[in-house]
C-alpha cells in the first residue's frame, strides 16, 4: 500500500490495518521461535550422531585390539603345543 493510499484511510481503517500487522508480526515471531527450536533439536541430533560415530570408531579400535590379542594368544598356544611345553588339563 502506498503512502497516498494510507493517507486516504480513515482512523478506523488505520487501526484495523495496524491490528492486522500486529497479528502478523506475532505469528511470524512464533514461527521464528518454532524454527529456532527445530534448529536446536537438529543440532543436538547432529552432535549425538557425531558422538555415536566417534564411539563406533573407538569400539572398532577396541575390537581390533582384542582380535590382535586373541591371535597372539592362539599363536603362543600353538607354538607351545608344537614345542611340547603346553600341558593338557
Amino acid at each position: 500500500m502506498t503512502d497516498k493510499e494510507l493517507r486516504r484511510l480513515g482512523r478506523q481503517e488505520l487501526l484495523e490495518l495496524l491490528l492486522e500487522q500486529r497479528e502478523e508480526n506475532e505469528a511470524l515471531r512464533q514461527q521464528v521461535q518454532d524454527l529456532e527450536i527445530q534448529l536446536a533439536d537438529r543440532q543436538i541430533h547432529l552432535t549425538e550422531a557425531g558422538t555415536m560415530a566417534e564411539a563406533a570408531l573407538k569400539l572398532n579400535g577396541v575390537f581390533e585390539a582384542a582380535d590382535r590379542a586373541v591371535r597372539q594368544y592362539l599363536q603362543s598356544v600353538r607354538r607351545a603345543q608344537e614345542e611340547g611345553t603346553l600341558r593338557h588339563g
